[in-house]
This record gives C-alpha cells, sequence and structure tokens, in this order.
C-alpha cells in the first residue's frame, strides 16, 4: 500500500522566540536560508511532491505570510487563521481538518529544512505509508548526521520502522524531522482547544500505529540565528 497525499498542512504559527532577533518583527517561516524562506522550502518540496493544496496556519505576524503566500500556485496555499487564538500544534490541525478532507495529509513544520539524497523523501514517505497499518509516518533524521541538532534524540526505530518514544535519560538514534504523512482519522476524537501534536504521536504509538521513515540526505535543525548560517553552508555545498 501507498498513498499520493494532494494536501498538505504547513505549521507557520509560530513564535520564534529561540530565532530573536530575527523573528522580532519577522514569522520564523519567512527567515531566508541560502537566499529563500524556509517555508518556501517547505512549500518547493511539496510542489515537487504533486501536493496541489497546502494549509498554511498562521498567527505570530500573520499577515506577513498571507501576503508572501497569496500569488503562490503550486501549491494553492489556503490560510488558516489562529491570530486570535492559541490552539498548539495539535489544535491547530483539528481546526485545519475540514480544509484537508478524508484522505491522509502530508503535516511539515515550516522551519524544517533538508537536503534530498537519491530520491526526495516526501515521495518516499507516500511510497512506505500504508493506512491499514498506520495513523502516522514520521521522517526520521538520524541524529549523529544531523547539522545544528544536540539533543537525545524522540525515537528508537525497529526494523520495521515501528517507534520507540525515548524514556526519561535515554539516548536514542533519531530525531522528528519535521515532516510527516497523517490519516485525518486520528483525530476524530482529539480534544478541543489547545494541546500539543505529541499527544497524538502518543497516542498512535500506543496502539502501535506509529512508524519512522530514515530520511535519506541530510536533516538541519535551524533553530537559532548560529544555525542559519551552518545550514546554509551545507546547502550551498549540496548545490555546488
Amino acid at each position: 500500500m501507498s498513498v499520493t497525499p494532494a494536501k498538505a498542512m504547513v505549521l507557520a504559527a509560530g513564535l520564534g522566540l529561540r530565532m530573536r532577533p530575527l523573528t522580532d518583527h519577522m514569522p520564523k517561516p519567512l527567515v531566508s536560508v541560502a537566499g529563500q524562506p524556509l517555508l518556501d522550502h517547505v512549500l518547493d518540496k511539496l510542489a515537487g511532491a504533486g501536493v496541489a493544496e497546502a494549509v498554511v496556519n498562521v498567527h505570530y505576524l500573520p499577515d506577513q505570510i498571507i501576503q508572501h503566500t497569496a500569488s503562490r500556485k503550486r501549491p494553492r496555499i489556503i490560510i488558516s487563521d489562529e491570530r486570535d487564538e492559541v490552539l498548539g500544534t495539535g489544535g491547530a490541525v483539528v481546526k485545519a481538518l475540514p480544509l484537508l478532507g478524508t484522505e491522509p495529509f502530508f503535516h511539515l513544520n515550516a522551519d524544517t529544512m533538508w537536503i534530498d539524497g537519491v530520491r526526495p523523501n516526501l515521495e518516499r514517505l507516500a511510497e512506505t505509508f500504508d493506512p491499514a497499518r498506520m495513523d502516522i509516518l514520521l521522517l526520521m533524521a538520524p541524529t549523529t548526521s544531523s547539522i545544528g541538532y544536540a539533543g537525545r534524540g524522540d525515537y528508537a526505530m525497529l526494523p520495521d520502522g515501528a517507534l520507540r518514544k525515548r524514556r526519561e535519560h535515554q539516548v536514542v538514534p533519531f530525531v522528528y524531522a519535521g515532516a510527516a504523512i497523517m490519516s485525518p482519522s486520528l483525530f476524530a476524537d482529539a480534544p478541543a482547544g489547545e494541546f500539543s501534536l505529541t499527544k497524538m504521536f502518543d497516542r498512535a504509538n500506543e496502539q502501535e500505529r506509529l512508524f519512522g521513515l530514515r530520511l535519506d540526505g541530510v536533516w538541519m535543525h535551524v533553530g537559532t540565528p548560529d544555525a542559519v548560517q551552518a545550514a546554509e553552508e551545507a546547502f550551498l555545498e549540496s548545490v555546488a
């Protein structure tokens, strides 16, 4: 089984606090890396994967993102406006569900950035996603080869791709790279209001329906102003 998602959700509502001062007057998704805003790197990858529509949520300095994406044709942008509410990463998806439809959709963080290997990773995700076995398939980056990441990882991964969440004090080899495919049915009885998407990850994990796919290429954690330069150097080197 595989899927071909025609729709995507892009999380672009964050305050970007760790990216200050770059985000004092600009939302983090519009911070430029290698001559292009982070958000455009993400939307270009979605266009390459054949996505026709992307729902982009906004909260902090929302009009800048709305204006920036207004003329985009591929994918066509639908704004989920959260300027007057705080929904968290999970509540944002629930609000956008009527726009996303009933089929599995791509879900990306607006500030995620990676260099693809031999084949595009979104294409590999779509090929690997099996709705009969999975509610969520996460793109997982090896912590050792990622740029700008110094954490303990998020999950261990079994040979069949099943994920096991890191326990406290444990170090695991994979970090969530900010790209996934999700089934809308997972959110059927999701809580109302603000909540974190990790709640849904945990629920899928408990039901053994949370899987991962190892990223082919290099993931860049662009979380701070210092990380921007490291990401630019890696990106420009990859296209040289």
